[in-house]
């Protein structure tokens, strides 16, 4: 959270890059350089640097499409019932958290305390909090994820002065640290519990306190500091460095490690600078929780809209889908601004590389050499290809691009893939393969599944067939369990085609999900040539998942490649909120306002039993399971903070024909002029139904409007041929 600090965010966001980087002038660098070696193994992937710090707000605020492609690995949340912020309740997220696939979740237990810097009640009023929030987190079913934080930046808040050492508030701070660790050990014997959580990485003090913890056997099971400032970019190395031999010195075995805030406020959303803290995390291999400098519920500008990726979403993406085992990279410099991290694959045969950054400069050139390519894995020539991806801040993207595409001859077990006109503030990401590549992977709405996640006993395989697109192929065989995800991206909500171009050796059928539920299931008819399966499915916009995988019973095994992507069309149904057959029950009323779809909304929902908005007459053909995109706004901000806007996720009971209910959150538009969507799906019975709005303990955010869709239809079969594209061959 940073906390600690009181200086403008305005100030920071151009004064920190430059202290440590020098003025920042639009020039063309001197060509970077970033050698890969992908023959030193440096350890799995740990995606490491994929954590937040209050980026989850609510129960799906972000939404699982945002947060599971990302393979997240730890979260920071305030402490149960805490009073720190509206929203972002350890508890209440960590069932989203947990289907993403994430293993860790802080607690950060002083976040009960409402105001910052905390409250100094005494030590007595803190215990009394910790005897209320333990037994909370021992019932709660996810309790072997969380850990307990119990001091958060405790240099900047009831223990000024706490560096020096010997000092009466080093003293205190000790002390306190060993009743707080004693009394959650006494109500959870099973504890996880991190610190000590200063604001900064202070040596000495690193000394002292690991010096006292093993003394009094109080050692945290998982070291944490922040790492907000510059030194970060000079001195990360530095201080892990001298913090592992504190470690040893002391005789202590290597314990994990969480930056559980990382980054500057001038970093967040942008691809360029954020790629050097992961770099560098990833590196070390240790856990790192981006920052809450902003809002909660955007994994930290990572996300708008709900739905929608950053700039700096794509970049986490790709490092989410970074597999195997990372190898050594030397950038320019150690301490400097480009840097790189790569993975090597044996199963895909796929080296992967993100790159970026290069400061002062706002474009500048560099080399990617990648060494000890063997030839026995890739032959006497790779296909490589570049995609890059641009800051838009706090904007939705519209998602990566290629730069550069080509095949490289290997000599000496090398290649160098020469780059410029690269952007400082964007991020990079280079894939080799084996040159088996029969057209370019540059094809709008194409999704390779050579590219794709591919889970069970699905393989990437490469030019043991002909006429595919792309560098290769996916084979899901015979009976075992194999699947494929694609990551989607489409720009509005509605319809689109989704045309799987596929071969099978049997009968074969296909389970087809969107975004983590059931869809349907298709059959895949034998053929000893590509085939295109056809499905039009309603979507929403920005990020969808698109699974693929084997249904029991196949006689034979089924090769994808690829997945193309257009606009389809469907009957979608729309209902204003504020038509005349509806039912308002008590305070909810029609408003005015030009953003609205119809010029009108219903506001003034819940916060009372009867203070609902009931929509009727939602005809529909048959019985099952339809989307609903709910067009609502919602600005509502709890009280003040230093520099985090107390945006409120709003909860709305939706019940349908009286008798099925669910609670959804909905995210913060920022503004009531800014009507937004968010899709739920509903179960309706043939002819007319229900749905009816409210919240008895709260506001429901204005509805404009509600529309009905089913989830797919089934066209006639739209895929065209691959016609053989080129693409320039390069030798290297």
């Amino acid at each position: 959270m940073g906390k600690r600090k009181t200086w403008g965010i305005g100030l920071l966001t151009v004064g920190l890059v430059a202290s440590i980087l020098g003025p920042i002038t639009p020039a063309q660098a001197a060509a970077e350089q970033l050698t890969v070696d992908v023959s030193q193994n440096t350890g799995d992937i740990k995606h490491g640097a994929s954590g937040f710090l209050y980026g989850i707000g609510s129960p799906g605020v972000p939404n699982l499409n945002m947060l599971a492609p990302l393979s997240p690995q730890a979260i920071a949340q305030k402490a149960p019932d805490g009073l720190q912020h509206p929203n972002g309740d350890a508890l209440k997220v960590a069932p989203e958290f947990v289907e993403a696939g994430g293993k860790e979740i802080q607690i950060y237990m002083q976040d009960i305390y409402k105001n910052w810097p905390y409250e100094n009640l005494g030590m007595d009023d803190y215990l009394s909090k910790i005897d209320t929030m333990v037994p909370k987190v021992v019932a709660d079913p996810n309790h072997s994820k969380f850990v307990y934080v119990p001091f958060n930046e405790p240099d900047g808040i009831w223990y000024q002065g706490l560096f020096q050492t010997g000092s009466d508030a080093q003293k205190k701070f000790f002390a306190d640290w060993k009743t707080a660790y004693q009394r959650i050990r006494s109500l959870d014997p099973n504890a996880r519990i991190g610190g000590p959580t200063t604001s900064v990485y202070n040596a000495k003090f690193m000394e002292d306190f690991m010096n006292f913890a093993q003394q009094n056997n109080v050692v945290p099971d998982e070291i944490i500091w922040h790492e907000l400032n510059n030194d970060f970019f000079t001195d990360w190395y530095n201080h892990y460095n001298h913090y592992r031999g504190v470690e040893q010195k002391l005789g202590i075995s290597k314990l994990p490690i969480a930056i559980n805030e990382y980054a500057r406020p001038s970093d967040l959303g942008i691809p360029g600078e954020l790629v050097q803290w992961v770099t560098r995390l990833e590196n070390s291999k240790v856990n790192g929780m981006l920052a809450y400098w902003s809002a909660a519920g955007t994994l930290n500008d990572l996300v708008t809209q709900n739905n929608k990726p950053t700039g700096g979403w794509w970049l986490y993406k790709w490092y989410g889908e970074m597999t195997g085992h990372t190898v050594a990279t030397t950038p320019t410099a150690t301490t400097g601004s480009f840097q790189g991290l790569a993975t090597v694959d044996d199963a895909k045969k796929q080296v992967r590389v993100l790159f970026g950054g290069s400061y002062p400069d706002d474009t500048y050139s560099t080399n990617i050499a990648v060494k000890g390519l063997s030839a026995n894995t890739y032959g006497q020539r790779v296909h490589a290809t570049v995609w890059g991806v641009d800051s838009t801040g706090t904007s939705p993207s519209s998602g990566p691009y290629v730069v550069q595409e080509g095949d490289y001859n290997i000599s000496n077990g090398q290649i160098n893939v020469p780059l410029s006109n690269l952007k400082a503030k964007s991020a990079y990401q280079l894939i080799i393969t084996p040159d088996t590549s029969q057209s370019t992977v540059n094809n709008a709405g194409r999704y390779e599944a050579e590219y794709a996640k591919v889970d069970g006993a699905a393989t990437v395989d490469y030019g043991n067939r002909t006429g595919y697109s792309g560098t290769g192929y996916v084979t899901l065989p015979g009976s075992q369990q194999a699947s494929t995800q694609y990551v989607v991206q489409v720009p509005t909500d509605g319809y689109y085609n989704l045309d799987l171009r596929y071969a099978a050796t049997g009968s074969n059928q296909a389970d087809i999900t969107v975004n983590g539920e059931d869809l349907t299931t298709v059959s895949l008819l034998p053929t000893a040539t590509w085939n295109t399966e056809s499905l039009t499915v309603y979507l929403q916009a920005g990020i969808n998942r698109i699974g693929y995988s084997h249904a029991s019973g196949n006689s034979g095994s089924t090769v994808l490649d690829y997945l193309n992507v257009s606009q389809g069309t469907g009957d979608v149904s729309s209902y204003q909120a504020e038509a005349s057959d509806n039912t308002l029950s008590g305070t909810a009323k029609v408003e005015s306002s030009s953003s609205a779809s119809g010029g009108q909304y219903v506001g003034w929902i819940g916060s009372g039993t009867n203070n609902t908005l009931q929509f009727n007459n939602i005809n529909v053909p048959t019985a099952g399971t339809y989307r609903m995109v709910v067009t609502f706004a919602n600005a509502e901000v709890e009280g003040n903070h230093q520099y985090n806007t107390n945006v409120v996720d709003r909860l709305a009971n939706i019940t349908v024909n009286g008798d099925q209910t669910q609670s959804r959150y909905f995210h913060n538009t920022r503004s009531w002029s800014s009507f937004q969507t968010t899709t739920f799906d509903v179960q309706l019975k043939a002819g007319a139904n229900t749905i009816k709005f409210g919240n008895a303990d709260g506001y429901v955010p204005n509805i404009d409007l509600i529309q009905i869709a089913a989830p797919f239809v089934t066209p006639a079969p739209v895929a065209s041929s691959v016609t053989g594209d080129t693409y320039p061959s390069e030798n290297q």
